[in-house]
Parts: structure tokens; C-alpha cells; sequence
């Protein structure tokens, strides 16, 4: 991995249609059981995959995910690398300078106004819970 891939998590269950886990490289997989603390009694699992996208295809994918993401219920993927990172909603991308606390301000506001629970959406390189 060169330091100016991104890396991030995309939950399989969240994507309508999932030829967008094409254009990423799989580096693992991880199936979490559902539980209440996720706000998704919809589905039993989360199928987390760790991926890496090359710079040249970051807005590309951003782009995809964005319209793939499940039209019924509230989800976000992201990735970043040192520099920027994407925070992709259906219908709404945020690419944030990863030093802008107004940046990821805005973005966690969107989350949250579209109900998603605010531990999901804690995004601030500071937060110590949200390490990933």
C-alpha cells in the first residue's frame, strides 16, 4: 500500500447492489452478529470489508457508493487516506481535509440528522472511541 491509497470499511449489507466491491481491493473480511447498540434489526449481520482504493479511483468509487447505498434506511461508507478523507451518504459525499474539525463537524451533523446513531458518526481523528 502506498501512503496515498485510502483505506476504509464498507458494510456489504448497506449496498443495493454490490458490483462497487469491483473496483476496491479487498484486504479482509469481518462479520459482526447484529445487536441493538447498531440500530439495524433489518439484517442479522454486518459484513464489514477493509478496503483499498488507489487515489485514481477514490472519486470514482465515492461516486458509486453514493448511489448504491440502500435507498431504505440510513447508512455511510468512508475511507481516507493521510491527507483526505471521503464520508460517503446516499446522495452525498464529503471529502474533508483531515486536519478541518469544521469539516468533519458538518459531516457528523449530516449523519446525524439523517438518524444515525452519533457513536456511528464520530468521525474527529481526536475521538479515542472511534479508532478504526
Amino acid at each position: 500500500m502506498n501512503n496515498m491509497d485510502y483505506k476504509g470499511v464498507i458494510i456489504e449489507e448497506s449496498l443495493e447492489n454490490k458490483d462497487v466491491l469491483k473496483d476496491v481491493v479487498i484486504l479482509s473480511t469481518k462479520i459482526e452478529r447484529v445487536v441493538e447498540k447498531h440500530k439495524t434489526p433489518w439484517v442479522e449481520a454486518w459484513t464489514m470489508h477493509t478496503v483499498e482504493i488507489s487515489p485514481e479511483k477514490a472519486e470514482e468509487v465515492a461516486e458509486s457508493l453514493s448511489r448504491t447505498l440502500d435507498a431504505k434506511h440510513n447508512w455511510y461508507a468512508d475511507f481516507k487516506n493521510e491527507t483526505t478523507h471521503y464520508i460517503i451518504f446516499r446522495n452525498k459525499i464529503f471529502t474533508i481535509d483531515r486536519h478541518s474539525k469544521d469539516q468533519y463537524d458538518a459531516a457528523k451533523q449530516y449523519g446525524v440528522s439523517l438518524g444515525i446513531p452519533e457513536y456511528q458518526v464520530d468521525f474527529h481523528p481526536e475521538i479515542d472511541e472511534w479508532k478504526r
